[in-house]
C-alpha cells in the first residue's frame, strides 16, 4: 500500500513517483547558498545538496527556498522524516507556495508509505488539495492527487469521483496532459488498459512540444509489452528533445522487448546508468539494473541477469519484477 505518487509511474500512491510531469526544478532561490543547493538537488549530489542547504538556513532562516530544497534532497535519499521537517518549514515560511505544498504532500506521503500509517496519509490528500486550491493550474498537483484519489483505500480519502474531477481540470487547461491524466484514470481506476491505450495513442497523435507526455506514454506501452508502440513513443519524444538523457533507458528497454540490437540495447542502459542522477522523477536506475537483465536473460546468459537483478533489489529492495525474476533464476 502506497500513500504518494511516484513521478514515474510504477505508484500505490511514492513520488514517491514526475513525475512523470517532471518536478519543476525552476524555483528562485533567495541566496547563492540555496542556488548552490538547489543544483546540487538538480544534479543528483543529495548529501552535498544537504550539507549547503543547511548552512544556507542557518544563514537565513527565514529563506523557504533553502528549507524546500532541503526537504527534496531528504526525499531523494529516501529520508522521509527530515523532509517532511523540511518542507513544513518551507510551507510555514510560504503558506501560500503551491509548489511547496505539493511536495509536503509528497514527503508525507513517503513517510506514509514508511510507517504504514493512515494518519499520515490523510496529511498527503490535504496537502496536494491545497496545493491545488492556491494554484488551480498546478497540473503536477492536480496529477498528484488524481493519482492520490485512485490509489488510496476509502479510509485514507480515496475517491474515484474525485479523481474524474481533476482528470476533467487537467484536460480544461492542458489537452495533452488530460490525454495522460484520462489514460491513467482509465488503467488505473477503471481497470480499462485498452482505453488507456487509445487515451495514449492521442497523446502520442497530439504533437505536444514537451517530452513528458511522450514519456507517459512510453512507460505506459512498457507495461503492455508494446515494442512498436514504445518505439513510437520515443520518436515523438526525440523529436522534441533529441539530446534528453532519459532517451537511452527507453530505446534500450524497447531494444530489449523488440528485435532490436542487443548491444545497443546494452550500451543505452548502462550509459543511463553512468551519466544520470538517480532522481526520484526520471527512470530508476533500480529499473535499468532490471532491464538489463532481462536483457541478458534474452541473451541466455543467466548469471548476468542475477548479477544485474541483485544490483537492482540492493538499490530498491522493493522491487518486486527484480526479485520475481531472480527466483525464478534459483539464485536469490
Amino acid at each position: 500500500m502506497r500513500f504518494a505518487r511516484r513521478p514515474q509511474r510504477t505508484v500505490f500512491v511514492a513520488a514517491a513517483l514526475t513525475i512523470a510531469l517532471g518536478a519543476r526544478f525552476v524555483l528562485a532561490a533567495d541566496s547563492p547558498a540555496t542556488a548552490d543547493g538547489e543544483r546540487r538537488v538538480s544534479a543528483g549530489d543529495y548529501r552535498g545538496a544537504i550539507t549547503a542547504l543547511q548552512s544556507a538556513a542557518t544563514q537565513n532562516p527565514s529563506d523557504p527556498a533553502a528549507q524546500y530544497w532541503l526537504g527534496r534532497a531528504y526525499y531523494e535519499i529516501r529520508d522521509y522524516d527530515n523532509s517532511v521537517t523540511a518542507e513544513e518549514k518551507a510551507v510555514a515560511l510560504a503558506p501560500k507556495n503551491s509548489e511547496y505544498h505539493d511536495w509536503l504532500g509528497r514527503a508525507y506521503g513517503g513517510k506514509a508509505d514508511k510507517e504504514r500509517s493512515f494518519f499520515i496519509a490523510k496529511k498527503v490528500k490535504a496537502e496536494f488539495e491545497n496545493a491545488v486550491r492556491l494554484d488551480p493550474s498546478n497540473i503536477a498537483a492536480r496529477r498528484d492527487l488524481e493519482e492520490y484519489c485512485i490509489d488510496a483505500p476509502w479510509i485514507a480519502g480515496g475517491d474515484k469521483d474525485e479523481a474524474q474531477k481533476q482528470v476533467d481540470a487537467i484536460a480544461a487547461i492542458d489537452p495533452v496532459q488530460g490525454h495522460v491524466a484520462r489514460a491513467v484514470y482509465e488503467s488505473e481506476a477503471q481497470k480499462k488498459p485498452a482505453e488507456a491505450d487509445a487515451e495514449y495513442h492521442m497523446v502520442l497523435s497530439a504533437k505536444s512540444g514537451k517530452i513528458e507526455p511522450y514519456l507517459d506514454a512510453a512507460n505506459f506501452f512498457i507495461t503492455e509489452n508494446k515494442a512498436a508502440d514504445v518505439t513510437a513513443a520515443i520518436a515523438a519524444a526525440a523529436a522534441v528533445a533529441p539530446n534528453d538523457a532519459r532517451l537511452g533507458y527507453y530505446r534500450g528497454i524497447a531494444a530489449v522487448l523488440g528485435d532490436g540490437n542487443n548491444a545497443d540495447a546494452e550500451r543505452s542502459l548502462k550509459s543511463y546508468i553512468l551519466s544520470t542522477p538517480d532522481r526520484s522523477d526520471w527512470p530508476a536506475h533500480a529499473a535499468a539494473r532490471e532491464w538489463l537483465g532481462r536483457l541478458y536473460e534474452k541473451e541466455g546468459n543467466p548469471s548476468a541477469a542475477a548479477e544485474q537483478y541483485r544490483a537492482a533489489l540492493q538499490l530498491d529492495p522493493g522491487r518486486k519484477g527484480a526479485r520475481e525474476r531472480l527466483n525464478k533464476l534459483g539464485k536469490e
